[in-house]
């Protein structure tokens, strides 16, 4: 059984890159096998030990709801496996979305490890796809999106039952960009002292009021060994934490991530950057995810109904906010554009 004993060494922190599962969504999830392949390359040169690769919305994603992929998520995991040296593959996978056949298929094709996602007040519907992963040799991962719906206590009570499930690593995850430093060190402690000895915690960040870097930093100071990045920040809204960032300033703060500095901030320049179709950037619409909480991968599907309706992307993403909407009600996003069209028109 796979666990975290053999991923043992003098790492302070272990980051997983998304760019090639989160930068999905950025891409229209249109990543292509060529650009799968040089960004491993890159990434595992880099000494980076854990690639994601998946669509966007994890295994299973590619749908009318959520957008189809061009290509098929597992010819794009093979192809990652095929250049790999050193870096592990790592899946996501949603409860609903994807199904449990998918991780016996992702291990087939060479995950190592998957993180299972919920709501952050939903970790029981984590249980058996967590379960499995452990019985089928997966370094099982939690992860609780949108954690800033749910106070410090009440999210690692949701964290606890994840473990309990066999989760080795649970995620405080910032889904919207929408927490501040001391909001996301209260979560991760709270999670230290709730979670069983052996259990790690991790931080996911979006950048949306560009704090990624620092949240990541405050996430490591409350205890956290784990942490996602993209590199160039490729991901959902205004992307995420940019692992060469977050690289360079670990490395000035004396946090060992095993990782090159100057082989990443290469990677960023010269195999990421020229594939990135929409830049992550904090606009109008993407800060406004993280103010008002809104779920990072919302503002293609809005901007998307705001040209089909003809009303403005904010007010999308406001009644959205108004809403609470969370991760799987994209097509909710369609039907308040509508609304808002109809309340607008003559």
């Amino acid at each position: 059984m796979t666990s975290l004993t053999t991923t043992s060494d003098d790492r302070d922190v272990w980051v997983c890159d998304s760019t090639l599962r989160d930068g999905s969504h950025a891409k229209s999830h249109a990543i292509t096998v060529d650009e799968v392949r040089n960004v491993t390359r890159a990434l595992d040169d880099a000494g980076v030990p854990f690639i994601e690769v998946a669509h966007g919305d994890g295994l299973g994603g590619s749908s009318i709801n959520y957008g189809f992929g061009e290509t098929d998520e597992f010819i794009l995991m093979a192809a990652a496996v095929d250049v790999m040296r050193e870096a592990r593959l790592a899946v996501l996978l949603l409860p609903g979305i994807g199904v449990k056949t998918d991780l016996a298929r992702a291990l087939d094709t060479g995950a190592a490890l998957v993180r299972v996602a919920t709501h952050c007040t939903e970790a029981d519907i984590a249980e058996q796809h967590l379960k499995l992963a452990r019985e089928i040799g997966l370094i099982s991962v939690g992860f609780l999106m949108m954690a800033h719906m749910s106070e410090p206590d009440a999210l690692a009570a949701q964290a606890r039952i994840m473990a309990d499930a066999g989760a080795e690593v649970v995620y405080v995850t910032d889904s919207a960009g929408a927490m501040l430093p001391n909001e996301v060190a209260d979560r991760v402690t709270a999670l230290r002292a709730h979670l069983p000895e052996g259990v790690a915690v991790g931080f996911h960040g979006h950048h949306n009021l560009a704090l990624g870097v620092a949240n990541s930093l405050a996430a490591i100071e409350a205890g956290a060994t784990w942490v996602d990045c993209s590199t160039r920040g490729l991901g959902a809204g205004a992307g995420n934490t940019p692992t060469e960032i977050f690289v360079a300033v670990c490395d000035k703060a004396g946090i060992v991530t095993g990782i090159d500095v100057m082989k990443i901030i290469d990677a960023a320049q010269d195999v990421v950057d020229p594939i990135i179709t929409r830049r992550p950037m904090v606009d109008r619409s993407s800060l406004l995810l993280g103010y008002a909480g809104i779920y990072s991968s919302f503002l293609i599907h809005a901007e998307r109904a705001s040209g089909r309706f003809g009303v403005p992307t904010r007010d999308i993403l406001l009644e959205v906010a108004e809403r609470k909407a969370v991760g799987g009600q994209e097509d909710l996003i369609v039907e308040i554009a509508s609304q808002l069209a109809g309340r607008n028109g003559p």
